[in-house]
C-alpha cells in the first residue's frame, strides 16, 4: 500500500535536474517530510550496473530495443528494491527520471514509439505511476552547453548523440507532457536555478502539504 508521496524530475540534458532535486529534497524536509532521492537507471546495486552498461561509451553498437530493455529492467528491480519500500513507509521519494524518460529517448526519439515502450514498461512497473512528474523544459543547445561547460560531468554515450536526436527528445517530452497533462507539469528551466526553482516549489505547494 502507497502511503508516500512519488515524484519525479525528468528533462533532458543539462536540464538541472540534480541541482532542483537537491533543493527539492531539503525543501520538503523543511516541511517535515521523511524525503529520500534516487536517480535512474541506478539508485540499488544491480540497477547501477545495469546503468554502466547502457552509459558506456564504448557500446556504440546497442540497438534501440536492447536499450529500451536495459533501461526497464533496471527500473523495475529499482522499484520492488527502492520505491516502494520507502513509500510504504509513508517517505516522500524523489526520482531523478522514471518511466517517462523511456518513452521520450526510446520511444520517441529512437522511433521505437511511444504506445511500444509503455508497454514494456507498464510491465516493469506494475501499473506504479509517479503522482507528479515536473519536467525541466531547456532548449537542447542550451542544455548541451551547460554539459559541456563542466569539467566535473562525466560525458556519457546519451551526451554523444547529435543535436538533432536531443531536439527529438524535447517534442517527445512536450508530447507526453499533453498527453498525461493529469501528472506531467511543466517548468522553463532556461533561467537560473532560483527563478527554476520558484517555479517548481509552486507546483509542490500545491500538492504537498506541511507535516509538521
Amino acid at each position: 500500500m502507497r502511503k508516500g508521496y512519488f515524484l519525479t524530475v525528468e528533462g533532458c540534458e543539462g536540464a538541472g535536474k540534480t541541482s532542483v532535486i537537491e533543493r527539492m529534497t531539503e525543501y520538503l524536509s523543511s516541511l517535515g517530510h521523511d524525503t529520500i532521492s534516487s536517480r535512474e537507471p541506478g539508485g540499488i546495486d544491480i540497477a547501477e550496473q545495469i546503468r554502466a552498461t547502457i552509459l558506456d561509451k564504448r557500446n556504440t553498437k546497442m540497438e534501440g530495443r536492447t536499450e529500451a530493455l536495459l533501461y526497464a529492467a533496471s527500473r523495475r528491480q529499482h522499484l520492488v528494491e527502492k520505491i516502494l519500500p520507502s513509500l510504504a513507509e509513508g517517505k516522500v521519494f524523489i526520482c531523478d527520471r522514471f518511466i517517462d524518460s523511456s518513452l521520450a529517448y526510446q520511444g520517441y526519439a529512437r522511433g521505437l514509439g511511444i504506445d511500444e515502450v509503455l508497454t514494456i514498461n507498464q510491465f516493469a512497473i506494475d501499473n506504479v505511476f509517479p503522482d507528479l512528474t515536473i519536467y525541466l523544459d531547456v532548449a537542447p543547445e542550451e542544455g548541451l552547453r551547460r554539459i559541456h561547460a563542466r569539467s566535473d560531468r562525466e560525458i556519457n554515450r546519451l551526451d554523444l548523440e547529435s543535436l538533432a536526436f536531443h531536439q527529438k527528445v524535447r517534442e517527445g517530452y512536450l508530447i507526453l507532457a499533453e498527453r498525461f497533462e493529469d501528472r506531467i507539469v511543466s517548468v522553463d528551466a532556461n533561467g537560473n536555478m532560483d527563478e527554476v526553482f520558484e517555479s517548481v516549489k509552486e507546483h509542490l505547494d500545491r500538492c504537498i502539504k506541511p507535516k509538521n
